[in-house]
């Protein structure tokens, strides 16, 4: 029995007594990501990415490890949710409008203590005084830099469009505003380079694209770790006493952890590893999060039909966007209907083995997408599912 049926074999019988369709997590394969997250940081801490994980027990999960430390949220309104919720350092990761809950922050002397805000233009720092609604509480501030690969004077950029300061001064500009304006305390610095981090360099298949992406990695590494100690100096010379520098994500963590510039890893995708982060030459995880698809269909030889499965991960729409029948091994989509919202039809040899009710087991694309679709998640600890835990959906909880 390969590794993969046997894992179908304890998957099966831990969730034997459950409705499909559903959603689990390996507590097994969970620990071993989190432990390889921490082998490659080197021994800089790793904050953990909410929006990968999107489960409260499981943040509490991987922080509770040696290694680990803080969040990195997604929106204002969820990073006062989990500083409520006893999470003592969240680090919002995107700027935010959010004016309500700007307001709530600058009133509570506890959340305004855990929560760090994101900001890459003065204009967001207006928005946040004027949202303040009578708080004067400090408003914990961290600043972004553009990681975007620049070749030729600019005029061909790799990355993702994010932060419009990309060079030192513009952020020492933008660090004197913050110091200037009452009410704001300058904390850290964050600069993500997603191009590194977020796009594997061993495609199956795909020697020559391989070969490019690695070449562009390598150059955008040693252009990003002379930028990023140059605007951390010039930032120090405004704020010596800034707190944290971030960077990393899942694919980078070893390459950005070697940077005296850094001090922490953000990485969240690397505890469940998802299908898009199966393609990476320096590393390789354990699948940790699957969802079971119940078949209700046999429609011919080599086919049967499954409940639902049309849960596209965002990004540029494309077969990588898609899950991935998983276990058992050899199902493939049909090309004519592809993963549908109410039923999908799986095609291959393995089909003939499966009766009506039994499961198919599939990948997401993207990690804590899968969440979005379901309300709990089953954790499976050997061949029994030991607790279940809800998602921030099962909290009631939709942020984005």
């Amino acid at each position: 029995m390969t590794h993969r049926a046997a894992d179908r074999a304890r998957y099966d019988r831990a969730t034997d007594r459950l409705d499909a369709p559903f959603a689990v997590v390996d507590l097994a394969a969970f620990d071993a990501n989190a432990a390889d997250l921490v082998r490659r940081a080197g021994g800089k801490p790793v904050r953990v990415a909410s929006k990968s994980v999107r489960c409260r027990a499981l943040l509490e999960r991987a922080l509770a490890q040696e290694g680990f430390a803080g969040v990195m949220s997604f929106t204002l309104a969820e990073s006062l949710w989990l500083a409520r919720a006893g999470f003592p350092d969240v680090l919002l990761a995107y700027p935010s409008v959010d004016r309500e809950s700007f307001g709530r922050l600058a009133a509570d002397p506890k959340l305004a203590a855990a929560v760090t805000v994101m900001v890459d233009d003065p204009a967001q720092l207006e928005l946040i005084d004027r949202a303040r609604d009578g708080g004067r509480e400090e408003i914990r501030v961290c600043l972004e830099l553009d990681t975007a690969l620049r070749l030729f004077g600019g005029r061909i950029r790799v990355g993702a469009r994010r932060s419009p300061r990309h060079a030192p001064e513009q952020l020492a500009a933008l660090a004197r505003s913050v110091v200037r304006r009452p009410g704001f305390r300058l904390v850290g610095l964050m600069a993500y380079e997603g191009h590194i981090a977020g796009v594997g360099d061993a495609v199956a298949g795909s020697p020559l694209l391989s070969r490019g992406i690695r070449l562009m990695q390598r150059t955008a590494r040693r252009q990003l770790a002379a930028l990023r100690a140059e605007s951390v100096r010039a930032v120090r010379a405004v704020v010596p006493e800034l707190e944290f520098v971030n960077g990393g994500g899942t694919g980078s963590v070893q390459s950005t952890a070697a940077e005296d510039a850094v001090t922490e890893i953000a990485a969240g995708s690397g505890l469940y590893v998802p299908r898009l982060f199966d393609h990476y030459a320096a590393f390789s995880g354990r699948p940790a999060a699957l969802f079971a698809l119940p078949v209700v269909r046999r429609p011919g030889v080599g086919v049967v039909t499954v409940l639902g499965g049309g849960y596209p991960a965002s990004g540029p729409a494309g077969r990588d966007r898609l899950p991935v029948p998983y276990l058992p091994e050899g199902l493939r989509y049909d090309a004519v209907e592809g993963a549908g919202e109410v039923q999908t039809p799986l095609l291959g040899s393995p089909a003939d083995d499966l009766l009506i009710g039994d499961r198919v087991w599939f990948r997401h694309a993207k990690a804590g997408e899968l969440c979005e679709r379901f309300a709990v998640l089953h954790l499976i600890d050997g061949d029994r599912v030991v607790d279940t835990v809800p998602t921030y959906r099962g909290e009631g909880l939709t942020f984005l």
